[in-house]
C-alpha cells in the first residue's frame, strides 16, 4: 500500500431487485432513487479515499521540501512507486472486478468466489517475491539500482502484500463492512505520516530509503488486522468456478495493465529515454505536479467504488440504460467543474509541492484533462463487462497505451515531461474514442451528448478566460474573477440540471416549480 497511492474507497452492494414499475424519467434532471444513492454513496465511501488522498498531499509537501530537487530522490520514489503499480495490477489479475461480477450471479457462493479469488492472488504473490529475491542483482542492474538492491526488495514486498490485501478490501465492500475498510484505511495513511513526520521532521532523514521503510512497516501492520477474516471463511477452491473466473478475469488483468501503464510509462520511461543529465530531478517535477492533477483521479476512484457494485446488481432493472447514461453525465458534470475549482485556485494549492518543483505546474490542466477522460472511459467500460465481452476493454486499453508509450518514447528526448502529459491525453483520448463508437454498436446507450457537449464548451472557455487573466494582477484579484467564473458553470448547472429542489437534504427548503 503506497504512501503516494491512491487509497481504494468504499461502497456497498444494492442487492438485486426484482423488476417493477419504472419510474417515469424527467428529460431535464433525473429523480431516479438510485442515482440519489450512487451520489450519497460516492460522497460516503469515498470519504476514505478522499481525506487519505488529503494526508498524502501533506507527504508530497514533505517530501518535495526535505529531498531537494537536485539530489533525485523524489524521482527515484516516483519511478519505483510506477514500477509496483504496474506490478500490483499484475498480481491482483483483474480479481477484484471478477469478484464482484461472481459473488454477485445467482448459484455462486459468496465465500467460494472470495477463497478462489484468494488462491489465485496469494500463489502470484509468492511467485513474485521468490522472482525479485531470486533474481535481485540482474533486477536491480535492469532498472538502474544497481547499489540499491534493499528499493526494490522492500517494494517487492510491499506490492505483494498489497495484491494479498486487496481481495479482503473488496470482500468487505461486498460484505458492506465499510467501518473496518474505512478504518484499516485510516489508519495506514494516519500511521504512514505519523512516521514520515518522525523521521524526516524529528530526525532529519531526507533519503528515499525511509519512504520505502515506513511504507513496509505500514502495510505490513495492516495485513495482520485481516488474519481474523480468514478463519471465518470456508476456504474452498472450486476448479470449475476457477475456470470460469480466469475466463472472466484475464482480459481485464490485459486492460488494468494498460490502464496502468497509461498512469505509469511516463514516469518509467522518462528516465530511460531522456537524454539530460538530470533525468531524475526532472522526473521528480513532473511527478510532484502530476500529485495535483490527481485530485481528478481521486474523484474518479470515489464514483468508482461505489459505482461499480451498483452497476453489475442493476444489470437486471428496465432502466438500468437510462441510468448509466445519466450517470455518465453528472460525472463528466461533476469532474468538469472539479477542473475549474483547481485551477481557479492554483495560486493557492501549488504551495502543496515545494518551490523547487512548481515549474511543472504547467502540465496539470493536461493531466486533470486526460484524467477525465480516463473516468469517461470507466464509465463506458461497463457495456462489455456487463455482457461478459471483456476483451473489448483489453483492445481499446493496449490501443491507448501504444499511443502513450509511443507519444513518450519519440518525444521527450526534445520535450522533456510536456511529451508525458500529452502521452497520456492522447492514450486515454484513445481507448475513449474507441470504446464509445464499438459500444454504441454493439450494446447502445442513449447518451445526452448534447448537454454533455454543452458543459465541456462552457468549461473551455471558463478556463481560457482564467488562463487570460493577467499575470501583474494580483493572487486576490485572480482568485475573486476566478471564483466569479466557477460560479458561472454552478449557476447553468442549477439552472439546467440540478435544481436545488432535488438536492438531498437542503432540497426540502426550496420549492420545487
Amino acid at each position: 500500500m503506497g504512501p503516494i497511492s491512491p487509497i481504494r474507497p468504499i461502497s456497498p452492494i444494492s442487492p438485486i431487485r426484482p423488476i417493477g414499475p419504472i419510474t417515469p424519467i424527467n428529460p431535464h434532471y433525473p429523480t431516479m432513487p438510485n442515482l440519489k444513492n450512487l451520489a450519497k454513496d460516492t460522497a460516503i465511501y469515498g470519504v476514505s479515499s478522499i481525506v487519505g488522498r488529503f494526508l498524502n498531499y501533506f507527504m508530497v509537501t514533505l517530501y518535495t521540501n526535505y529531498m531537494p530537487k537536485e539530489s533525485g530522490d523524489y524521482g527515484v520514489s516516483v519511478n519505483i512507486y510506477a514500477y509496483t503499480a504496474l506490478a500490483l495490477a499484475i498480481l491482483t489479475f483483474g480479481m477484484e472486478t471478477t469478484l464482484f461480477r461472481f459473488a454477485n450471479k445467482e448459484g455462486e457462493k459468496p465465500d467460494t468466489v472470495f477463497s478462489t479469488a484468494m488462491a489465485v492472488v496469494g500463489s502470484l504473490s509468492v511467485l513474485f517475491l521468490a522472482c525479485v529475491f531470486g533474481f535481485i542483482n540482474p533486477i536491480s542492474n535492469a532498472l538502474g539500482y544497481a547499489d540499491h538492491h534493499e528499493y526494490l526488495q522492500m517494494m517487492a514486498t510491499v506490492v505483494a502484500l498489497d495484491a494479498i490485501q486487496a481481495i479482503p478490501f473488496s470482500y468487505l465492500r461486498f460484505q458492506k463492512r465499510p467501518i473496518k475498510f474505512a478504518s484499516l484505511k485510516f489508519l495506514f495513511i494516519l500511521l504512514n505520516i505519523a512516521l514520515n513526520l518522525l523521521y524526516f521532521v524529528v530526525l532529519g532523514k531526507t533519503t528515499v530509503y525511509y519512504v520505502f521503510l515506513i511504507n513496509l512497516w505500514c502495510t505490513t501492520l495492516i495485513t495482520f488486522f485481516f488474519v481474523p477474516d480468514f478463519f471465518k471463511v470456508k476456504w474452498q477452491v472450486d476448479f470449475s468456478l476457477l475456470r470460469r473466473m480466469l475466463t472472466y478475469s484475464w482480459p481485464i488483468l490485459v486492460l488494468s495493465i494498460a490502464g496502468i501503464l497509461n498512469q505509469t510509462a511516463d514516469k518509467i520511461i522518462f528516465p530511460l529515454v531522456s537524454d539530460t543529465a538530470d533525468a531524475k530531478a526532472q522526473l521528480g517535477v513532473y511527478g510532484a505536479c502530476v500529485k495535483v492533477a490527481m485530485i481528478m483521479a481521486m474523484i474518479t476512484q470515489a464514483f468508482r467504488y461505489a459505482y461499480e457494485p451498483i452497476v453489475f446488481s442493476k444489470a437486471k432493472d428496465r432502466d438500468s440504460k437510462e441510468y448509466y447514461a445519466h450517470a455518465m453525465k453528472y460525472f463528466i458534470i461533476f469532474t468538469l467543474f472539479a477542473f475549474l475549482v483547481v485551477m481557479g485556485y492554483m495560486d493557492l494549492i501549488q504551495f502543496i509541492i515545494g518551490a523547487e518543483y512548481r515549474e511543472g505546474l504547467v502540465a496539470v490542466p493536461i493531466v486533470m484533462a486526460a484524467e477525465i477522460m480516463m473516468g469517461i472511459y470507466f464509465n463506458l467500460s461497463f457495456w462489455y463487462k456487463l455482457i461478459d465481452q471483456t476483451t473489448w476493454g483489453a483492445w481499446f486499453s493496449l490501443a491507448g497505451c501504444v499511443v502513450l508509450i509511443a507519444i513518450n518514447v519519440l518525444f521527450i528526448p526534445k520535450y522533456g515531461y510536456m511529451a508525458c502529459a500529452w502521452g497520456g491525453f492522447a492514450g486515454y483520448a484513445t481507448s475513449m474514442v474507441l470504446s464509445y463508437f464499438v459500444g454504441q454498436r454493439l450494446n447502445p446507450i442513449d447518451y445526452d451528448l448534447k448537454g454533455i457537449f454543452t458543459y465541456i464548451l462552457l468549461a473551455a472557455v471558463l478556463f481560457v478566460a482564467m488562463e487570460s487573466l493577467p499575470a501583474s494582477w494580483p493572487t486576490w484579484l485572480h482568485l475573486v474573477l476566478n471564483t466569479g467564473l466557477i460560479a458561472l458553470f454552478l449557476f447553468e448547472l442549477i439552472r439546467k440540471d440540478l435544481p436545488l429542489h432535488s438536492l438531498p437534504v437542503i432540497g426540502k427548503r426550496f420549492k420545487k416549480k
